[in-house]
């Protein structure tokens, strides 16, 4: 989905009983302005009789839409149009076509169409590059499409960058190198490995079970990892990055802000917490700023924008 331009090859059919079978097609958005943009609206003839009828039409005119007669017209109702639309004489073409101005191509209608499948799919937000068949499109079906095309986009975003988990391969970092580099210990260590470390993000794995000291009280009969732990479990991932960042075990780091943190799911014993720490910028005058994420298997249960002083021991 991350494309950069709308790369739409589009079949449309439209049927009407006058028109038949017609077809439209746009292979790249760059003929949309002089292929499809200049075709109008259409209507049927029945339609715009029930919109007249419930004075549902201000201010327009036949000839901004293509009118279609798809029924039997007598000179009665010929003259009651001409009333309507305050015209001296409003006549029914050979092709159809209720007093309209010549199409802009033989195949107007079918272009609209695809006219309207493009404006209802950039209501998704995000460019896309695909090849769409429609048959039969309106713009009901049309939004429906897009609904699932921007879940599906949510759902790839939440699964983007999810770190993955092996327990059979080595850790980078195990809990007794971790003593070395962070001071804290039982029952206030949060970090069982590292699994991943380059120099803009770290991975760490915390195994939660139900021996856990919090689970006492929080909650008996519904245990529940309180929120501020996790976010400390992330913040002594990211010390670990920061520190090694910063020349290695002669440093602590020191919470002194914590943004836009939210807690998403809940995490309970037996949960595996995967602990992604992100480097917001360059470590500048001891100051590191971390995005953090806290998951369970693909879904994120924490996350928040930390903020550390690194100060030499």
């Amino acid at each position: 989905m991350p494309a950069k331009e709308y790369n739409i090859t589009t079949l449309i059919d439209f049927n009407s009983p006058v028109l038949g079978t017609q077809h439209a097609g746009l292979k790249h958005i760059t003929d949309f302005k002089s292929e499809i943009a200049p075709c109008r609206t259409f209507v049927f003839l029945h339609e715009l009789e029930m919109l007249l009828d419930n004075n549902l039409i201000k201010g327009g005119d036949i000839n901004n839409a293509i009118v279609i007669v798809d029924k039997a017209v007598d000179d009665k109702e010929m003259k009651r149009l001409n009333q309507m639309f305050r015209r001296d004489n409003i006549e029914v073409k050979s092709e159809g076509y209720l007093n309209n101005v010549e199409l802009r191509f033989p195949n107007e209608p079918a272009r609209h169409k695809l006219l309207d499948v493009v404006g209802d799919l950039a209501l998704v937000g995000y460019p896309i590059k695909a090849r769409i068949i429609a048959n039969r499109p309106g713009h009901s079906s049309n939004v429906e499409f897009a609904k699932k095309i921007k879940q599906y986009i949510k759902k790839s975003k939440q699964n983007r960058g999810v770190p993955v988990y092996n327990p059979t391969v080595p850790p980078i970092y195990d809990q007794q190198y971790i003593e070395k580099v962070l001071p804290h210990r039982f029952p206030f260590a949060l970090v069982d490995k590292i699994i991943e470390m380059t120099d803009t993000y770290i991975v760490g794995v915390k195994n939660v079970t139900f021996n856990e000291w919090f689970f006492q009280g929080h909650f008996p009969g519904n245990p529940v990892m309180p929120g501020v732990l996790q976010i400390e479990a992330l913040a002594q991932c990211g010390g670990i990055l920061a520190i090694q960042l910063n020349g290695g075990g002669q440093h602590d780091t020191y919470f002194i802000k914590i943004d836009n943190c939210k807690f998403k799911q809940i995490v309970r014993p037996g949960d595996t917490m995967l602990l992604k720490m992100e480097l917001s910028g360059p470590i500048r005058r001891g100051i590191c700023e971390m995005r953090g994420t806290v998951y369970v298997g693909n879904k994120v249960c924490a996350e928040g924008d930390l903020v550390a002083q690194i100060v030499k021991k």
